[in-house]
């Protein structure tokens, strides 16, 4: 009988212990934190996330230069909400956020290509998905990120970010846009035509590539320009984008891409903004066409969506009226 009691003593003793340890909260993951950094709606929530060296520094640097460095990252999810783009994160599984914009019919989705844990460092490498009405958006330049978190003072902070482009040789798409003729030969030689034309079809082919990267890089400006500048929201200057090289980053110049992409001409094509509405505008569109009449090339255009369109008419109005999405 004493037996039995000592037994059940035990086991209820033992219960208790199992009651108090599973309703301890559980550690935060990396990934979570990962996602609190960038995602949370509480202030102060990424430079919880960083080493206390670098926290340090900011505080000791001058306004307007890191500062809105901070504001343009935790500012991201108000930009995708003013764009009408739904978000989601995920603390498992192979999606860590998607986008999604209903009235555009297109999707983003972060994914977590892997996630190496190794004592108090995780290493959390993502990719992009992009598509529109299911069909996949994606290019052949495909951008990774790795973001290296470590535990310091209990809570994991992101030391270190990596980035990688991959580019495939052998990429369907870069292949496609290789060999697509687009423009007759350059010489009426009829010995030296089928060089001139090879030649030519690959300078087509890169300045082509570089024009999609152009609209790639003017989207993400223009998101952070938005962030930046609340009041105006988009922009349809693009020299407000520009101003590298000044000393005060304002709305005027704000410091976010290359001059020459600034300037309007990059790579024989021609880039320009238009269709904002009243401040702050919510919507824009932009436009990259051959430098030149009868080059042979096929025009580029984008908006608010960050979905890149293709026109085989050089011209402006072509591409935003009737272009198709870039396969």
């Amino acid at each position: 009988m004493h037996k039995n009691r000592w037994l059940l003593g035990v086991i209820l003793i033992g219960c208790l212990h199992c009651t108090a340890a599973n309703g301890a909260p559980a550690p935060q993951t990396a990934r979570q934190a990962l996602l609190e950094m960038f995602f949370s709606q509480t202030p102060g929530t990424l430079e919880k996330h960083l080493p206390e060296v670098t926290r340090a520094a900011l505080k000791k640097a001058q306004a307007g230069s890191s500062a809105s460095l901070l504001s343009a990252f935790t500012g991201f999810t108000s930009a995708m909400q003013a764009r009408g783009q739904q978000w989601q994160t995920y603390e498992a599984g192979p999606t860590l956020v998607s986008f999604e914009d209903s009235s555009q019919h297109t999707k983003l989705e972060i994914l977590v290509e892997r996630d190496d844990l190794r004592g108090e460092e995780d290493q959390i490498e993502i990719s992009f998905h992009a598509s529109k009405d299911g069909e996949t958006q994606n290019g052949f330049m495909k951008p990774h990120f790795t973001f290296t978190m470590q535990q310091e003072e209990g809570i994991w902070r992101l030391n270190e970010i990596k980035v990688a482009l991959n580019l495939s040789l052998t990429d369907p798409d870069l292949l496609k846009a290789m060999t697509t003729p687009l423009r007759p030969t350059l010489s009426s030689d009829n010995s030296s035509s089928q060089p001139a034309t090879a030649n030519w079809s690959a300078v087509r082919a890169g300045n082509e590539a570089s024009a999609v990267s152009a609209l790639r890089t003017l989207a993400i400006a223009q998101t952070n320009y938005a962030t930046l500048y609340p009041v105006r929201g988009y922009t349809c200057t693009l020299s407000d984008l520009g101003g590298m090289g000044g000393t005060d980053r304002n709305e005027h110049q704000a410091m976010l891409i290359d001059p020459r992409l600034a300037s309007g001409k990059k790579n024989d094509y021609r880039f320009s903004l238009s269709g904002c509405d009243a401040n702050p505008s919510s919507k824009y569109s932009v436009t990259a066409t051959p430098a030149e009449s009868g080059m042979g090339m096929r025009s580029f255009c984008s908006d608010q969506s960050g979905v890149i369109r293709v026109a085989s008419d050089p011209t402006p109005a072509s591409c935003l009226s009737s272009g198709k999405p870039l396969q």
